[in-house]
This record gives structure tokens, C-alpha cells and sequence, in this order.
């Protein structure tokens, strides 16, 4: 199962990755963690990564997916996936019932209220706004309100893997 925790900055894929791993034993990826230095300087730096920018970092990540369902291994995988077309793009090659995005989302006051409390190594705060206008909201994701705890929101994901047979009812 390749499962992507989509949203924007800040939304909590990481944290809810993490946990959902824990829960699961499947392995855990942050996708931010194959950008390319150029296009960390520009987040770092407030900059908003542009269609270019992202290109060869989600081919990266699609490559990193494949390999993981090449091998018959389950991956939680964090990635804004903020478009359309990126998720098209993630998602050319594999079979629907093997892959699966869960859209994060939650009121932008409360999003910004968390980011400023966590520490990132590139990822700008005032990167939020263009993320939010940048972002089309899915129609394929189960959507998953993360307003109350990480948990609450972990256990709503794997109620839906449940439900969807894509998890062992112990998990």
C-alpha cells in the first residue's frame, strides 16, 4: 500500500506520517527530503517553488514510491502534492487499490498558528499563503480534518484503511 499525506506547510503530514508508521509497522518518508539544495535555499529564503522547481523533485519521489511497490512494501510517504497534475504525476503506474492520498486539511488560522511553533529547516513560514492558493483541493483523497489531535486523525486513517480492506482489522 502506498499511502501520501497530502496538504499544505505545516498541516501535520509528518507528525501524523510518524505515528501512523507506529501504528501500522509500514515505513515512513518525508518526500521534502529529496529537494534539491537549490530549491530549499528558495523555501528557506520564502521563496515559492514554482511547476519547474517541483518537477524533478516529484519524479524523484515517484521513482522512490515505485521502488517501495516493486518491492511489496507498504510506505507512508508525506508530500504537499498540492496540484493536480502532482498527484496525477505520483500516481501514473500503479493500481488504484494499491494507492491511496489522504488530504490533511484544517482552518488556515489554526495551520498558521501551529507553524509558527514548530522549527523547519527550510520550510519558511510565509510560505503558508502561497501554499493555500497553490493548493487544489483533491476530489480522489479521503479528506481528514486534522483541527483536533494527531491522533484523532490517525485513527480516522485507519478506520478508512479498514473500512477499505487495505488494513488487517488489528492495525
Amino acid at each position: 500500500m502506498i499511502l501520501i499525506l497530502m496538504g499544505v506547510s505545516g498541516i501535520g503530514k509528518t507528525t501524523i506520517g510518524k505515528l501512523l508508521a507506529a501504528r501500522t509497522g509500514w515505513t515512513f518518508e518525508d518526500a521534502d527530503d529529496y529537494h534539491s539544495e537549490a530549491n530549499r535555499r528558495k523555501m528557506a529564503a520564502g521563496i515559492p517553488l514554482n511547476d519547474d522547481d517541483r518537477a524533478p523533485w516529484l519524479a524523484t519521489v515517484h521513482e522512490r514510491l515505485m521502488q517501495y511497490f516493486q518491492q511489496g512494501r507498504s510506505v507512508i510517504f508525506a508530500c504537499s502534492a498540492l496540484k493536480e497534475k502532482y498527484r496525477e504525476q505520483l500516481a501514473v503506474g500503479f493500481p488504484e487499490s494499491a494507492f491511496r492520498f489522504v488530504y490533511l486539511h484544517a482552518p488556515v488560522d489554526l495551520i498558521r498558528e501551529r507553524i509558527q511553533l514548530r522549527d523547519h529547516a527550510y520550510m519558511n513560514p510565509k510560505l503558508l499563503d502561497s501554499q493555500v492558493e497553490t493548493l487544489e483541493k483533491p476530489s480522489a483523497a479521503w479528506p481528514v480534518s486534522v483541527a483536533g489531535t494527531a491522533e484523532q486523525s490517525v485513527d480516522e486513517i485507519l478506520a478508512k484503511l479498514r473500512e477499505a480492506g487495505q488494513l488487517a482489522t488489528g492495525g
